[in-house]
C-alpha cells in the first residue's frame, strides 16, 4: 500500500509528508494533516534482516496500544503488517543536547518505565513471533536466534553458556512489557519528558533488560536519579541477568552491521569491548 493509501485508508485529509530521519530499519515520515500531526513509519518490506525482525509492525502498533495506556507513548491512529501512523508527540530526541535538566528527566524517566513495566503481557518472548510460558526458555531462544543470524551472515560473535545461571533466569515469573531499545534517541523532551518513541523491538520479559539501552555502553548503576524514579534495587541475581541482556543487545548490534551494510570501525570497536565486559561477568 503506498503512503498516500494510507493517509486515505487512516482517515487524514489535506495531508502532506516529509521523511523524518533517525531510522534505521524503517522509512520514517512526517505527516501534517488538518486533522493534526503524525508519524508514520513504512517497513522495508523483503530487506534483509535478523531473525526476530519480522512483523514490526505488529509489535509496535501493540506497544502504542498498550503502553499509550501508562506514559507518554505514541496513540495508534492506524496499522497493518506494513505500516504504522501514530500521533506525534512534543518535544524532540534528548541525545547529544544539553538544554534539558538530566536529573529531571531521568527522574521522569524511570516513572514512565516503572509504569510501562506493569503492563503484564500473556507469555514471554517476542509477541510477534510466539511466546513461551517461561521467560528463562523464551530468552534463550532469542540468545540462539542471534547466534544463528551471525552464523548466518558470518560474524564471529564470542559468547557464553547461559544455562550456568539458569536459577537466575527462573526467578522471572511475570511477562513484563520491556521496551529495549530506550537509548536517548528514542527519548523525546522539552522541558521535562514528551515521549517514548519506536516501540518496535519490545517484548514481554524481565524489567531488568530495560537498563541496557537506558545506559547504553555504560551502567545503568551509575544513573541515580533514573534508578531513584524508578525505585529500583539491584540484587546479585539481577546484576547477572542484566550482564545477559547487555551481551544480547550487543550481538545484536555487532551482527546487524552486515545487513545494514555498517563500515564504522570506531562503532565496531566500542561495540566489542561492551560485549566482552558483558560476557566478563557471565562467565
Amino acid at each position: 500500500m503506498t503512503v498516500q493509501r494510507i493517509l486515505t485508508t487512516a482517515g487524514l485529509t489535506g495531508a502532506t509528508t516529509s521523511p523524518l530521519g533517525g531510522g534505521t530499519y524503517n522509512s520514517v515520515f512526517c505527516v501534517s494533516a488538518r486533522e493534526g500531526e503524525f508519524v508514520l513509519k513504512v517497513s522495508p518490506g523483503d530487506q534483509p534482516g535478523l531473525a526476530y525482525e519480522r512483523h514490526l509492525m505488529r509489535t509496535e502498533a501493540l506497544f502504542c496500544t498498550l503502553g499509550s495506556k501508562v506514559a507518554p507513548v505514541p496513540e495508534v491512529v492506524y496499522a497493518d503488517d506494513t505500516a504504522l501512523l501514530a500521533t506525534c508527540l512534543p518535544g524532540q530526541p534528548v541525545f547529544g543536547r544539553s538544554d534539558v535538566d538530566r536529573p529531571l528527566l531521568r527522574r521522569q524517566l524511570g516513572q514512565a518505565v516503572r509504569a510501562l513495566h506493569e503492563v503484564t503481557g500473556p507469555g514471554f518472548g517476542y509477541p510477534q513471533l510466539g511466546l513461551y510460558e517461561t521467560w528463562t526458555e523464551a530468552f534463550f531462544g532469542m540468545f540462539d536466534a542471534v547466534r544463528a543470524d551471525a552464523e548466518r551472515y558470518g560474524v564471529k560473535l564470542p559468547t557464553a553458556d547461559l544455562h550456568r545461571h539458569t536459577k537466575a533466569f527462573d526467578e522471572v515469573r511475570r511477562p513484563a512489557l520491556v521496551h529495549f531499545d530506550l537509548w536517548d534517541g528514542n527519548v523525546l523532551a522539552d522541558t521535562g519528558l514528551t515521549g517514548l518513541v519506536d516501540g518496535e523491538r519490545a517484548f514481554w520479559g524481565d524489567p531488568v533488560a530495560e537498563f541496557v539501552s537506558l545506559a547504553l555502553f555504560g551502567s545503568i548503576e551509575d544513573d541515580e536519579d533514573l534508578l531513584r524514579g524508578y525505585g529500583f534495587e539491584f540484587t546479585g541475581s539481577s546484576r547477572l541477568r542484566l550482564a545477559a541482556y547487555q551481551a544480547y543487545l550487543y550481538s545484536i548490534m555487532l551482527v546487524e552491521r552486515v545487513p545494514r551494510g555498517s563500515t564504522d570501525e570506531a562503532m565496531e570497536s566500542m561495540i566489542t569491548g561492551a560485549l566482552t565486559r558483558a560476557l566478563g561477568v557471565l562467565a
